[in-house]
């Protein structure tokens, strides 16, 4: 096998892997509105509504989860994100979501 014919292929297997695209986080299904309630939902329930949290960490003292997803093609990146803060006891303080999936932002718009 010629080198000349091994860089080629080394290239072509390149370009092909770029052109399927870079995926960052863990793909989870968007939140309803309607799913969550301040005081009342918990850690255990928004696990089983989304999975484990991509992220877990602080926010002016308060507890956090964030689940994150983003893919990014040859032209174009999508992304959503969904943080909670917690209260003391482990029901939702605060959350907030954003995304330009197409079908989210149909959704919010």
């Amino acid at each position: 096998m010629s080198r000349a014919w091994l860089l080629g292929l080394v290239i072509l297997v390149l370009v092909a892997s770029a052109c399927g695209g870079l995926k960052v986080g863990k793909e989870f299904p968007s939140p309803d509105a309607a799913q969550i309630k301040a005081n009342i939902t918990d850690k255990a329930a928004l696990a089983q509504m989304f999975g484990d949290p991509y992220q877990a960490g602080i926010d002016n003292g308060d507890l956090t989860w964030r689940w994150f997803y983003a893919q990014s093609g040859a032209s174009t990146t999508i992304s959503k994100d969904f943080t909670v803060r917690f209260n003391t006891n482990g029901t939702v303080k605060s959350y907030s979501f954003t995304s330009n999936f197409p079908e989210d932002m149909k959704k919010l718009k």
